[in-house]
């Protein structure tokens, strides 16, 4: 049994794993501040609606999924300054739209519906070297953009008003975190599954919030904690013939109770 944990695949998954495990949670975070979790959601079933079209023109599913979550995060940006009062709108007209593509493109090419379906729940073991080269691009983007314009988006995620009055340009950054997110998203569906995506960008921060002490701090222990859940999870799932995304989606819960209730005997005693 413990010969899975050797295997090629199995280690491609694992690497494939712990790159999403990074910059879910780090651009999670600044989603979570900006009220913004659904994000995640709405991106993922867009970056389906991409996937799907990849197949039916016979191009790189995920890359086609890649250009339909970026156009999409523009489209959001664009709606939420529409909306200045109702900015949630934006999200659910464009997951709305992305549903309703994804039902198109499964209904034009009947024959692929159980390849997209793997994108729906996730496929980690059958990654390949293309796959991995494609989250490790967007891993070394996310990394670098964020380690560049960490005061910027900390000032932009707690004071927005702030931000703009000292000059900061708000709208392209605002602009780039949506598509720093779609990145993440379009890379992290065949890993999850867009069903499961949005778990890995806010629960890991979920758990962080309720353990730092500061904003720098509570993004190593995201980090750290969706790291433990992917590896955990994939152990597990590869040990008992377990689905994969749904294994660390469910470890993520579970360490999130753990840490609710830790907390709550912690301030009763």
């Amino acid at each position: 049994m413990l010969d899975i944990l050797f295997s090629d695949f199995f280690q491609r998954a694992l690497v494939g794993g712990v790159l999403i495990g990074i910059t879910a949670p780090l651009i999670g975070m600044f989603l979570v501040l900006r009220r913004l979790s659904m994000i995640g959601d709405t991106l993922s079933h867009v970056t389906i609606a991409g996937v799907a079209l990849g197949f039916l023109i016979e191009v790189y599913p995920i890359a086609a999924g890649l250009v339909f979550a970026v156009l999409a995060s523009f489209a959001i940006e664009k709606l939420r300054k529409a909306y200045k009062s109702y900015a949630e709108l934006s999200i659910a007209i464009i997951m709305s739209g992305g549903v309703a593509l994804a039902s198109l493109f499964f209904t034009l090419g009947m024959g692929y519906n159980t390849d997209v379906m793997s994108y729906l729940f996730g496929s980690i073991y059958t990654l390949d070297t293309t796959d991995i080269y494609m989250v490790a691009g967007v891993t070394v983007v996310v990394i670098a953009v964020v380690a560049l314009l960490f005061k910027e988006f900390f000032l932009l995620s707690f004071e927005e008003d702030a931000a703009s009055v000292s000059g900061l340009p708000v709208k392209m950054m605002n602009m780039l975190i949506t598509v720093l997110t779609a990145l993440v998203v379009s890379t992290a569906i065949k890993i999850v599954g867009a069903l499961l995506v949005s778990a890995l960008l806010t629960i890991p921060v979920a758990i962080s919030l309720l353990l730092a002490r500061s904003f720098r701090s509570s993004i190593i222990l995201s980090v750290i904690i969706s790291e433990l859940a992917v590896i955990g999870g994939l152990m597990m799932a590869g040990l008992f013939n377990l689905a994969p995304g749904a294994t660390i989606v469910l470890l993520l819960i579970a360490l999130l109770v753990i840490t609710m209730l830790g907390r709550k005997g912690f301030t009763t005693t």
